[in-house]
């Protein structure tokens, strides 16, 4: 009893003590201000107003998983295994952009995939932010995704999935983006799901790479790899662009981060929904943006803008009467300040449309309407096996090609214009060694002659394990043999 007294009487003065504390603190410490206090609901309503965003743009994203094959590390700098694959398996993100399942990502991301998945991001109720971070929220169930077609150029590709009512992100204007504003992006970056960042428009029209016309959207909001196909979205929920790559020394994000403009994204978004695939458009123009050298040297009147450098021969531009040091204002009534955005308005036009051109021709104004043909790109066939699972010849340890008029044209100094080319090497398949390299074109096997993919499989599959195996082979212009022991 006595102890029990002792420690009620410390519970009573220690009471004593903390109210007194409190009081004295209370007259001690400054009252907030009227400032304070709007600035502190200014902060509140910021947060609250960023939470909403998140939750109305999260359930469009999703994590896309594949299976597939692609190129392997390269274990010695000073060699380039680029041509050697093996199977593997990789995590992108992705955006909903048609309830009915269609679904924009990046082109690498699926690149070599032999199987796509598709994980949703489950609606989250307001109560379980928490819960849902932590792993303990409803998980959705991976749909089956079909590629429906891929644009390697400007590294994005189109996935559908067979489900309805999906919600989805639209497409901002990308001329109204500017520098300096706020946008946030979204992915999975090392497979942290549903994962956003926040940051600025560092700068609205990039080019990484001098000689490309590509043209990216630059942010330093965190983007690292995983993140590679999810959105970068502006304050209205609204898709500005698709993460793409970034630059870095660490591997991480170093506030360098890269997304591909909206407007390249819906124009590939329509092309590859309608047929496939896209070609970019074409006016048949040089341009190169005018620096206070070239204006001076010129006499140019205008100091700013793109000026035409080149214009080919019977091509759209010079047959509706572009000049060589014709200024461009204008495209299609968007003000011209540099050449990357002159290039994406014309790339991203529909070949067989036109695009209005208001001209600075010394000092006369000239509007012309300039056709958009279809650029013409002579393609590489073993440069991407568009069907790896069909290209694969388990026998040989190679990915092939079928040589046709339009392969056959591609490959310097063939000898014989039929056949199967080696594509690639494949890492993970152990038993038969040939001696093949890449774009080694097999003509025969064991004397008989070799057209397609299934001629090649069916022959090999003919060749008892243990006996000998001659292939004809055409390297480098020259006709060999390449003899092993079939496993």
């Amino acid at each position: 009893m006595h102890r029990l007294r002792r420690v009620g009487s410390r519970t009573a003065r220690f009471r004593w003590f903390l109210a007194a504390f409190c009081f004295l603190w209370g007259i001690c410490l400054p009252a907030q201000t009227p400032q304070q206090s709007d600035r502190q609901k200014l902060l509140q309503q910021f947060s609250d107003s960023m939470d909403e965003l998140t939750a109305r743009v999260s359930p469009a994203i999703v994590q896309v998983l594949v299976t597939g094959y692609g190129p392997l590390e390269e274990k010695d700098k000073d060699k380039d295994d680029s041509t050697t694959l093996g199977k593997q398996r990789s995590l992108g993100s992705g955006v909903i952009v048609d309830s009915d399942g269609y679904i924009i990502t990046n082109a690498h991301v699926v690149k070599g995939a032999l199987r796509v998945r598709v994980l949703l991001t489950p609606a989250q109720p307001a109560d379980s932010g928490a819960r849902a971070s932590a792993g303990m929220g409803e998980r959705s169930p991976a749909y089956a995704a079909k590629i429906i077609g891929v644009a390697s150029s400007i590294d994005l590709a189109l996935l559908k999935i067979e489900a309805k009512g999906l919600p989805t992100l639209g497409f901002a204007d990308y001329t109204k983006l500017r520098k300096g504003q706020l946008v946030l992006a979204f992915g999975n970056p090392e497979g942290l799901e549903n994962t956003v960042t926040m940051g600025i428009v560092s700068a609205v029209a990039r080019q990484p790479e001098p000689n490309s016309s590509n043209v990216y959207i630059q942010t330093d909001a965190p983007i690292n790899p995983g993140s590679s196909g999810g959105p970068l979205v502006d304050t209205q929920g609204q898709l500005v662009g698709i993460n793409t790559f970034i630059l870095t020394e660490s591997g991480g994000s170093q506030g360098l981060g890269f997304a591909i403009p909206s407007s390249v994204v819906q124009f590939a978004y329509q092309e590859l929904r309608k047929s496939g695939h896209i070609h970019r458009s074409v006016i048949g123009v040089g341009i190169q943006e005018i620096t206070a050298d070239l204006a001076a040297g010129l006499n140019l009147k205008r100091r700013e803008g793109v000026i035409v450098s080149d214009v080919v021969p019977d091509g759209p531009a010079e047959r509706a009467g572009v000049k060589i040091q014709d200024i461009f204002l204008s495209l299609d009534g968007k003000h011209i300040g540099s050449a990357p955005i002159a290039e994406m308005i014309i790339s991203t036009k529909s070949a067989g449309t036109s695009v209005t051109a208001e001209i600075l021709r010394g000092t006369e104004s000239v509007t012309l309407n300039i056709p958009v043909a279809e650029q013409k790109v002579d393609g590489d066939p073993l440069e991407n096996l568009t069907d790896p699972a069909k290209s694969l010849i388990p026998k040989l340890g190679v990915f092939g090609v079928e040589i046709n008029d339009e392969v056959a044209d591609q490959l310097e100094d063939l000898r014989i214009p039929s056949g199967v080319v080696v594509a690639a090497l494949f890492a993970d398949l152990s038993g038969t060694e040939a001696e093949l390299q890449p774009k080694d074109v097999i003509h025969a096997v064991n004397g008989k002659q070799i057209e397609t993919l299934e001629e090649l499989r069916k022959a090999l599959n003919n060749i008892p394990s243990g006996s000998p195996a001659v292939l004809q082979v055409e390297r480098d212009s020259h006709l060999m043999y390449v003899t092993f022991e079939m496993d």
